[in-house]
């Protein structure tokens, strides 16, 4: 990798103009990733797309008139100093907040490369140029706060708004009330079965911890090869299935813990408690993100976990 200082003008008027095509080029993704949930945001990154458009133009009308028409190939990641990005096809589905941030890191970036080589240049025309993109860059963010203000209005957010939450409830709430379901109410049956038929708590304990790993492994590999999202917009399917791994093992370590405390009775009642509250969590998640009517939704969790609870009992009696 070549350092900055040792780029010749030439070659920095080429690394800027390298550095505009793959801001506009990212920009577009974004715009063309967002569009279908989120059109106003799109609109504005398609406008920030053209800024960029413009920028390059212009460096390469400089580039032309100072030293012909060859400009040579200078990538960011030729020169130290540069940050990372990660490729806007490993971001997908696209999070708005991520993509505004993502976005804002670009322009502070390229702001300063501006600076930086507006100051170590001597031709005037060069610098002039240079320092005039440095000013358009620090400008670029209140040119997406008129975007915004243009694109966005109250309707529109009210509509973007809307769309991130059913995208956030079919990429994290579902895989995630699954898994808490699963963990919760499959588990209850081999936890108590162990401490009614042994009574001895530890017993329940490690029975519990294996149930709680192993249906958290299934669930979550399950999850993850269901499908990958690219139609039903349900996300990476392996954040999908990490999801629901972790919850399902949450939601069944949790009536599994008590059967740490060394008295039987102890340990039962704490773990019924656990249970209730599992189950009362459930009940609220389906309410609050699915729209299960409260009483609906209480009921079908608390008549599924008290028949399997029951057989738990039943088994580990008999």
């Amino acid at each position: 990798m070549r350092s900055f200082d040792s780029l010749s003008q030439r070659e920095v008027l080429a690394l800027a103009i390298s550095l505009e095509e793959e801001d506009e080029r990212i920009y577009a993704d974004f715009a063309e990733g967002l569009r279908d949930d989120f059109p106003a945001t799109a609109a504005i990154f398609s406008g920030m797309r053209e800024e960029e458009s413009g920028h390059r133009r212009r460096l390469i009308e400089l580039t032309r008139a100072k030293f012909g028409e060859h400009i040579p190939l200078i990538r960011r990641q030729d020169v130290r100093g540069f940050v990372d990005r990660r490729p806007v096809w490993l971001l997908r589905p696209l999070r708005l907040e991520a993509v505004r941030g993502m976005a804002f890191a670009m322009e502070v970036e390229t702001r300063r490369f501006y600076e930086r080589a507006a100051a170590r240049t001597q031709d005037a025309s060069i610098r002039q140029l240079l320092d005039d993109l440095a000013q358009e860059e620090r400008g670029h963010e209140n040119r997406a706060d008129e975007l915004t203000e243009d694109k966005l209005h109250a309707s529109a957010k009210e509509q973007e708004e809307a769309a991130n939450r059913r995208l956030f409830v079919l990429q994290i709430v579902q895989p995630g009330l699954a898994g808490l379901m699963d963990g919760s109410v499959s588990t209850l049956a081999p936890v108590f079965a162990a401490a009614f038929a042994t009574h001895r708590p530890w017993d329940a304990f490690l029975v519990g911890l294996a149930a709680s790993i192993g249906a958290g492994i299934s669930m979550g590999f399950a999850e993850a090869l269901s499908d990958d999202g690219s139609l039903t917009g349900r996300g990476h399917p392996w954040m999908r299935g990490l999801v629901c791994g972790l919850m399902t093992a949450l939601g069944g370590i949790g009536h599994t813990l008590p059967f740490m405390i060394p008295s039987f009775r102890a340990a039962l009642t704490a773990a019924i408690a656990v249970v209730i509250v599992e189950l009362g969590i459930i009940t609220w998640i389906r309410n609050r993100y699915m729209e299960t009517p409260p009483l609906s939704a209480a009921l079908q969790v608390g008549l599924g976990g008290a028949l399997v609870f029951a057989t738990g009992i039943l088994i580990g009696s008999s």
